[in-house]
């Protein structure tokens, strides 16, 4: 059942002639939210939906499309209405959007052919497995940035052509629209069928050194070229939203995959400045520069965001149970009743009591992309309580960004001096300051934690002019909190060996016909 929405109401302070909003829609994993900013980069008005997740089969993770629609909509129109603004005086809408699921819809009527293959979900990661074995991941890996691996969307579209009837016929004359959630989105709202770069870059289809469609890509997954939407700008107008949804047309001019802009609202503009995004699953991103960068380390390579015909890159590495580890906690064991109470049920033991919860649920990200780990809980005694299981949770979140960090500064061969930290689980402050106490560098939230949000706004304004520049936007960021590291660098090593033990237990535990 789709849980109540939750609307949140700030006063608005007195309008004037220049006063700009700016409507962001953030459509996640697991839920839908909306958040009116003003010109100063201030949420005066948000409203949240949560919505049903699917798990047709084990390792299979889908969402209905409409409730995607429904939710994001009902978001936006409850953020206005708290907002006490006339839609008429919002300048544009900017939007941030759950990565890499897949959608497919009838080009004309807009319905979806199938549920949403979510980003989490691991049914074609046979299909990666022969790929591989056939020597196609170096290829892939140099085109698009990305590890070989079902996390993309590009196996994803590739089953649904294959295995919904007449799906591939249907595409190959042109009768089918396919997008990652944007697409959609921006589909039901203008009728336009468009993608930013960000977003394309991690379809598995798309040359990051081209900025383009790429035929052999196209080629080796078999997807026409029919069924790909239009890359545009992730600053620029698209088009309207329809009077309809709104009460006024409102300009798009905004579109970014959420953790691109994350980066880009935790002010992350210039090269080396790094984030972590404690959401569903933890992305940490660090800038680049103007040419994308090369791992060594299992980390992507990817397209930040295009402005002004310049293009930003950023080196990624993903963890794929964050906050999610929490959900689990509540919605699977529930020892928790809300997401919150983990933090307090945490803080009532002094640690884990040697603990440690691998939450590979859906395999694991960088730097390991195992599809076939799973999650397993070690070193439990009879003394083992659902706090040290909570605790251990919260500390599993922390331990693989650690493992991103170490690998992301080998790779970019510079120290990240810090780390801003934005999210859901950003607000744990028992998970910061463990963070900063596992990376030995401080840990700064941001006044503002709804950057994924805020990112969006921020590309949408710059767009239509509310703000000049990127540069004219940094004063806007502000430090909420700073964890300093308390934990010496010895302790911090035996709990990263005891780590890494941990994770080899869970390594390649299901098999391939799993």
């Amino acid at each position: 059942m789709t849980r109540t929405a939750r609307c949140a109401f700030s006063p608005v302070v007195p309008e004037t002639a220049l006063t700009h909003y700016i409507l962001a829609l953030d459509q996640g994993t697991t839920s839908s939210r909306a958040i009116v900013f003003d010109d100063a980069g201030v949420a005066v008005a948000s409203c949240q939906r949560e919505f049903p997740q699917h798990f047709p089969q084990p390792g299979w993770v889908e969402h209905d499309p409409a409730d995607i629609w429904a939710s994001q909509l009902a978001c936006a129109r409850g953020a206005l209405t708290d907002s006490g603004i006339d839609p008429a005086r919002i300048a544009a809408i900017g939007i941030a959007n759950q990565r890499e699921t897949t959608l497919l819809w009838d080009r004309a009527t807009g319905e979806p052919v199938a549920n949403a293959i979510v980003w989490q979900d691991r049914r074609t990661a046979g299909a990666c497995d022969r790929l591989r074995e056939a020597g196609r991941a170096a290829t892939i890996a140099e085109l698009t940035g990305l590890e070989l691996d079902a996390y993309f969307s590009a196996t994803k579209l590739q089953w649904l052509l294959d295995y919904v009837p007449g799906a591939r016929q249907r595409a190959e004359r042109g009768e089918l629209a396919f997008g990652t959630v944007d697409s959609y989105l921006v589909y039901r709202l203008c009728g336009r069928h468009v993608t930013d770069a960000s977003n394309a870059a991690r379809t598995m289809l798309f040359n990051i050194h081209t900025l383009a469609w790429d035929d052999a890509l196209l080629a080796l997954f078999d997807i026409p070229r029919a069924v790909l939407p239009e890359i545009v700008p992730s600053s620029g107008l698209v088009g309207h939203a329809a009077a309809e949804w709104f009460g006024h047309a409102i300009p798009i001019a905004g579109i970014a995959g959420d953790q691109q802009a994350a980066t880009f609202g935790q002010a992350c503009h210039r090269k080396g400045m790094a984030k972590n995004t404690y959401g569903t699953g933890c992305f940490m991103l660090m800038h680049a520069g103007a040419a994308p960068p090369v791992s060594h380390h299992r980390l992507l390579s990817t397209v930040g965001w295009t402005i002004g015909g310049r293009t930003d890159y950023l080196l990624e590495g993903s963890v794929f149970m964050g906050g999610a580890t929490v959900q689990w906690l509540r919605d699977g064991l529930g020892i928790i009743r809300q997401s919150r109470d983990v933090e307090a049920l945490s803080t009532s033991v002094p640690d884990s009591g040697g603990v440690m919860l691998v939450p590979a649920f859906t395999g694991l990200g960088a730097p390991h992309w195992d599809p076939y780990a799973r999650a397993t809980i070690l070193g439990m005694t009879r003394g083992t309580t659902a706090a040290h299981i909570a605790r251990a949770a919260l500390e599993a979140i922390a331990y693989q960004s650690a493992e991103l960090l170490t690998a992301m500064q080998k790779d970019a061969a510079c120290a990240v001096t810090e780390l801003r930290a934005d999210g859901g689980a950003a607000r744990n402050d028992l998970l910061m300051q463990f963070q900063a106490d596992l990376l030995g560098i401080p840990v700064v939230r941001p006044r503002v934690t709804e950057t994924t949000a805020l990112g969006a706004a921020w590309l949408a304004g710059l767009a239509c002019g509310t703000w000049e520049s990127p540069a004219a936007l940094e004063h806007q960021w502000q430090v909420d909190t700073c964890f300093e590291p308390r934990m010496d660098a010895e302790r911090r090593a035996a709990l990263m060996a005891r780590w890494a033990r941990a994770v080899a237990h869970a390594r390649s535990w299901a098999e391939p016909s799993e």
